[in-house]
């Protein structure tokens, strides 16, 4: 069985599901000589100018094609900061959950459960387009419409035979506890935009994030080749059609249109 690399998996993410953005491939650096051989590896690469929020990192990645490596210091959000396990619990922290919540011992109680990367181990994070990634990615975050969504929920539950999928939404940390959750967990998940992604207006278009774990990527475009070789396309709502196809209720046959030739006059 041939191989599938990574510019093809994201042809095939990009092209056959109608994406809009580059699918992120999402790497978290741990090692100091992982760190100096990507340097050395990667003949350009971007920086951020200043200190933004990891969701922002991900913007030049899935929006203009760019690689971002991107240190500890240049991180400005601390939902991310937490669950990158850059800082510990902290009432700051807590307080900044109280309006979600009921009260602070709530706020606290749900902070506790976010997924965290090992605290005080991380490195550097680099984001890229999956087709410029060096590296196997930890996870692939795809930013996309509702029914992309389904279709990508659908092939992976299909691809690892796991049904139901079980996702993980927490407050105020959509991109980055949801990276690392799926990451963590080495599972998929489903999630909304939390505010901060969505009042950036980084998801002006009420995108929602499906995110992949790299180690299961490979068997999931190859359950979406499988589906397009039996069908002829990726659409699962009317199998043949091309994504997005025709999203009709069980595929209603009321709503069907002919095609009509205009008799012109001699």
């Amino acid at each position: 069985m041939n191989k599938i690399n990574r510019k093809e998996m994201q042809d095939i993410l990009y092209d056959g599901l109608r994406l809009m953005h580059y699918p992120v491939a999402v790497k978290f650096i741990f090692d100091d000589h992982e760190l100096e051989r990507f340097k050395e590896k990667v003949p350009e690469y971007y920086t951020p100018l200043k200190k933004t929020t990891f969701c922002q990192w991900e913007i030049a990645a899935r929006m203009k094609g760019q690689i971002v490596l991107a240190m500890p210091e240049d991180l400005g959000c601390t939902n991310a900061m937490f669950v990158f396990g850059l800082k510990g619990l902290d009432q700051d922290e807590i307080k900044s959950h109280a309006k979600y919540t009921r009260d602070l011992a709530q706020a606290e109680r749900f902070v506790k459960t976010k997924s965290r990367l090992p605290e005080g181990k991380l490195k550097a994070v680099v984001v890229s387009p999956l087709a410029e990634a060096y590296f196997p990615p930890d996870t692939v975050h795809i930013y996309c419409d509702t029914m992309q969504a389904y279709h990508l929920v659908n092939f992976y539950m299909s691809a690892m035979d796991v049904h139901p999928l079980t996702t993980n939404l927490t407050m105020n940390s959509a991109a980055c506890c949801g990276n690392v959750h799926s990451f963590v967990e080495n599972s998929a998940n489903l999630l909304t935009a939390c505010s901060g992604s969505y009042n950036a207006g980084k998801t002006e278009r009420g995108e929602i994030n499906v995110i992949i774990p790299g180690a299961h990527l490979e068997l999931f475009i190859r359950r979406m080749t499988e589906h397009r070789e039996r069908y002829g396309s990726y659409a699962l709502t009317r199998p043949g059609d091309a994504f997005p196809g025709a999203d009709i209720c069980k595929n209603c046959p009321l709503i069907v249109f002919k095609k009509n030739k205009i008799q012109r006059k001699t």
